[in-house]
């Protein structure tokens, strides 16, 4: 079993910035595929960005890319997510997400965390 903590959402003004962060527990955390997704009232869960158990691999959705970056720190079992440029319709509640495979982690992720609110104002 993998527990995901998700810290650092708030309110943040347009055009500013927010760094997210996931820590893991409960299994190695290099074995684990890391992702970020976003969910607003009404709409489906939407995939954000993920990243690779070594961290070489990254995939970002068209909306975030040039904005957002993901990384992780495997000593400290936390993967980062740095949101830049942030826009209005940036808001959502941010949900970490993990998996052992990179693939399924982009999809269907076996493991979630509890979600933090991301609330951008223009």
């Amino acid at each position: 079993q993998v527990q995901l903590v998700e810290s650092g959402g708030g309110l943040v003004q347009a055009g500013g910035s927010l760094r997210l962060s996931c820590a893991a527990s409960g299994r190695t955390f290099s074995r684990l595929a890391m992702g970020w997704f976003r969910q607003v009232p009404g709409k489906e869960r939407e995939l954000v960005t993920a990243i690779s158990g070594s961290g070489y691999s990254t995939y970002y959705a068209d909306s975030v890319k040039g904005r957002f970056t993901i990384s992780r720190d495997n000593a400290k079992n936390t993967v980062y997510l740095q949101m830049n440029s942030l826009k209005s319709e940036d808001t959502a509640v941010y949900y970490c997400a993990a998996d052992p495979v990179v693939n399924t982690v982009k999809t269907a992720p076996a493991y979630w965390g509890q979600g933090t609110q991301v609330t951008v104002s223009s």
